[in-house]
């Protein structure tokens, strides 16, 4: 998938691609999180049948993709709702024991035994149905919040979609100011989504 902005920049998933097809420029709503146009684009025929979707902000976005007329290659939507959603797969990560960051839901405990179920069972169990009080304990809804938040994980911190991906959904703040000014620009970049708070790992050497 190319827009008009990928386009005119020739950005480099267009340069390395055998094959494109080009969809609506502007906000991510209009193109890389339209469930929708992908699914559209997908069937459209193509030497080898095949149509690769990469990029971080929808592949943990499972809903209306698994209607039965394509064959998806990867995990199983349930593992990727379970562990894509950052505030769910967080909370998984600290029922069975593993460390996290400092961050907005690091008060929250769920039941270990969730954590032992098979994977759709582990996402309704852990971030859906019988813990959503638990799971809306761990995100933060207002500006005041992300405030409070951030002031008790410390600064710099991190105000973090929880589906957001690709670079999406996701700023670094170092002070109340910042996190006032920046928290609208997460909500407005991954709509609909989750927010939470996390310490950042200034130390980490990643990608």
């Amino acid at each position: 998938m190319a827009t008009p902005e990928d386009l005119k920049i020739n950005a480099e998933h267009i340069r390395i691609a055998d094959q494109f097809v080009e969809v609506p420029g502007g906000t991510n709503n209009n193109n890389y999180v339209n469930v929708q146009l992908i699914v559209e684009v997908s069937t459209i025929d193509r030497p080898l049948g095949l149509f690769c979707l990469a990029i971080g902000l929808i592949c943990y976005r499972t809903s209306g993709c698994t209607d039965g007329k394509r064959d998806i290659l990867g995990p199983p939507s349930a593992a990727m709702a379970a562990l894509g959603d950052k505030i769910g797969s967080s909370l998984i990560a600290q029922a069975a024991g593993v460390p996290t960051l400092p961050w907005s839901g690091s008060h929250v405990t769920i039941p270990q035994e969730s954590c032992r179920s098979i994977p759709e069972e582990l996402y309704k169990d852990a971030c859906v149905s019988t813990t959503e009080e638990l799971y809306k304990d761990a995100c933060v809804c207002t500006i005041e919040e992300a405030v409070a938040s951030c002031q008790v994980v410390g600064y710099p911190a991190m105000i973090k979609a929880s589906w957001g991906g690709g670079c999406k959904g996701i700023r670094k703040v170092h002070n109340d100011d910042e996190a006032r000014a920046l928290f609208k620009q997460v909500q407005g970049e991954v709509p609909g989504s989750p927010i939470f708070i996390m310490k950042v790992a200034s130390q980490m050497l990643g990608w």
